[in-house]
């Protein structure tokens, strides 16, 4: 097999796309991105996290510029995920006191108050994680005073599980994959009363979501304040479609020029790369056990609301194997020259791997050049998480495991 598929987006800003998909950025507005990036400032220990500048890498490959946005600093959690989690749960707390986060201006010590804990009494926050965004719930409910219970999905690794459990919550390994872990988490809040908080949409389902996207906008608004020009090319993780949807739907409104979106996904759990191969108005879904290194990735089943603004604004879809990801891995861990190191997770640096290999590899020059990357090139990644799973970024970084042949 391949180490890289990609499919072209035929759909790629299709009018009627850009028609359909102008009404949901209007949830990802500079105004908008503002007011969540204040809330978040409100938390007493937050930080903004490094941009890096990766000058002998770029040249390495032939291209102007290679910069990683690093989330492995995110709120001493190691990932980005508590952005999207902290803001939900704030944004449903405010709702269920009958006050709008944003106009009322509340800060996070505000909702940490006893007094709002008397008011709204023993609340409990129930999702489904690969680890990241399951810690990032479990820190967010246990900072506000209210508890959670973490479900993850089969083969999820141990270190993540005691961490959520280090965080104060229930945590649970199912015998499910992903998206069926969901599901059934889903069943269990209406049972129980409980509140679910996913970064996927279903109907019925979406006001938490779109708040769960809203707040990873925090990191691109720093970006675009980090930078000092625009990227011509980003290449971001898929999984459930929401972080990336969040991006492009900021950027593409930020900058006032065209920028190329590539997606990235593992090849067992690749559902943008099918849908986009299909062509459809609708998307596919893909199942299975959907075993692989990239488990923050691997997810059958794209978040409609993403897919809505993936599909107009991306270019490319790749779907890659577990040595793509790991050279991504080396490559951040192990940097040349001056360039500063990136300790990146398996789905942290898959991008990197990715399109290391489409750089160097003339197998993929056909891709190359339908993504027009060249010496005047400025490429943005964005390390979605550091090492979540310590044992496995050591064996792959020192061992050599999943060492390219």
């Amino acid at each position: 097999m391949c180490k890289l598929m990609w499919v072209n987006n035929e759909q790629y800003q299709l009018q009627k796309n850009v028609e359909q998909a102008g009404s949901f950025l209007s949830h990802f507005t500079l105004d908008q991105v503002h007011r969540v990036t204040k809330f978040h400032h409100t938390y007493e220990k937050f930080n903004i996290t490094p941009l890096r500048s990766l000058k002998a890498f770029a040249s390495l490959v032939g291209v102007e510029n290679v910069i990683v946005k690093d989330e492995s600093f995110r709120f001493d959690l190691n990932a980005f995920k508590v952005l999207g989690g902290v803001y939900a749960i704030g944004r449903y707390v405010a709702d269920q006191l009958g006050r709008d986060i944003d106009i009322d201006e509340l800060s996070f010590e505000q909702l940490k108050s006893e007094e709002i804990k008397e008011q709204l009494g023993d609340l409990i926050f129930i999702s489904t994680t690969d680890g990241n965004h399951g810690r990032g719930v479990a820190w967010a409910a246990r900072e506000l005073g209210f508890q959670a219970r973490i479900y993850m999905p089969a083969g999820s690794a141990e270190e993540r599980l005691q961490n959520i459990e280090n965080e104060g919550a229930y945590a649970e390994i199912t015998t499910m994959n992903y998206d069926d872990t969901v599901r059934y988490t889903s069943q269990l809040a209406k049972e129980n009363g409980w509140i679910i908080v996913q970064d996927t949409m279903w109907e019925g389902y979406e006001e938490i979501p779109l708040w769960i996207m809203q707040g990873y906008t925090t990191l691109v608004k720093e970006i675009v304040e980090q930078l000092d020009e625009a990227p011509t090319h980003v290449f971001l993780q898929a999984g459930v479609g929401s972080f990336a949807g969040a991006v492009v739907a900021f950027l593409q409104q930020y900058y006032e020029q065209e920028i190329t979106f590539v997606l990235v996904e593992p090849y067992v759990a690749n559902c943008y790369y099918e849908s986009f191969k299909a062509g459809t108005e609708q998307f596919v879904t893909v199942g299975g056990e959907m075993q692989t290194i990239m488990a923050g990735l691997a997810c059958g089943e794209p978040n409609p609301l993403a897919w809505e603004l993936l599909k107009t604004y991306t270019k490319v879809s790749i779907c890659c194997d577990e040595e793509v990801a790991a050279t991504g891995m080396r490559i951040l861990g192990h940097p040349l020259a001056t360039d500063q190191r990136i300790i990146a997770g398996e789905s942290g640096a898959a991008p990197v791997g990715c399109f290391y290999e489409l750089m160097t590899n003339r197998q993929y020059t056909e891709l190359k050049d339908t993504l027009q990357l060249d010496e005047n090139s400025r490429v943005l990644f964005i390390n979605t998480e550091g090492d979540t799973d310590v044992e496995n970024y050591r064996n792959i970084v020192w061992h050599g495991k999943y060492a390219t042949i």
